[in-house]
């Protein structure tokens, strides 16, 4: 094995790891299972392991309109979720999120604040929060959604998965003593890697049979200076490939 230092090139250096590696069934598309393999994987470990979620049940995805949010919507669907808050920034993503399972979408855009106070209105009642966003976004929602629920003794489950809009956040003390919320993380560490790998295969079965769908964009590995620069349409996701 070469040392981490070493010079080469990625594909000189990269190793296949048997014990975190699953085969492809035949009936895989690779190019989808490479566009929504990495975004899809985290909130599905984090619904499947992380949680005893069950059909029915309604979840909110803070930071739906990235990559890995637009794949929380349809696997929460997937997976059964009676009603699904959707709310991030982007308003054309936004837009296409009602198509992939959400029940209701809200903007974050504009003054923190009022975004706050609409995720208050729309979502007071879920019952697992799915947090790409973190920051700002994640210190005035949590107080918004816990001062609105119906029964402040149900079971509320904020699973941290994602930063971009911040690494720390201030919690007021008073929300852990006035409503039943249970913070957690969903990664390696939280899990164990054996754990995360147990649970690819039916996630690319869900891929390759179409329950899931990621709008993937392949091209050429000849293309990549201009793959890397060049806009793509809302919810693409460009994969390079090595073959015709």
């Amino acid at each position: 094995m070469a040392e981490d230092d070493a010079p080469g090139t990625m594909a000189e250096q990269a190793l296949l790891d048997p014990r975190r590696a699953v085969p492809l069934p035949e009936n895989a598309d690779p190019v989808i299972i490479a566009a929504a393999m990495n975004p899809a994987m985290s909130s599905w470990v984090a619904l499947r392991r992380r949680v005893a979620f069950q059909a029915g049940q309604s979840v909110l995805v803070l930071g739906a309109t990235g990559n890995a949010g637009q794949m929380a919507v349809q696997i929460a669907r997937r997976l059964g979720a009676a009603h699904i808050v959707a709310a991030g920034r982007d308003p054309q993503r936004l837009d296409l999120l009602t198509d992939l399972g959400a029940t209701r979408v809200v903007s974050l855009a504009g003054d923190p604040a009022e975004a706050a106070d609409r995720l208050g209105e729309a979502a007071a009642d879920v019952d697992v929060v799915i947090d790409y966003t973190w920051g700002i976004p994640t210190e005035l929602a949590v107080p918004a959604l816990l001062t609105r629920r119906t029964e402040r003794s149900a079971p509320l489950d904020w699973i941290q998965i994602g930063s971009t809009a911040g690494p720390d956040i201030t919690l007021p003390s008073f929300v852990l003593r006035a409503a039943n919320l249970r913070i957690m993380g969903s990664g390696q560490g939280s899990l164990t890697a054996a754990g995360i790998v147990a649970e690819l295969p039916s996630l690319i079965e869900e891929l390759s049979t179409g329950a899931l769908t990621a709008a993937a964009l392949p091209l050429p590995l000849s293309q990549v200076e201009h793959a890397w620069t060049a806009p793509t349409e809302p919810g693409r996701r460009v994969v390079l490939t090595t073959f015709a």
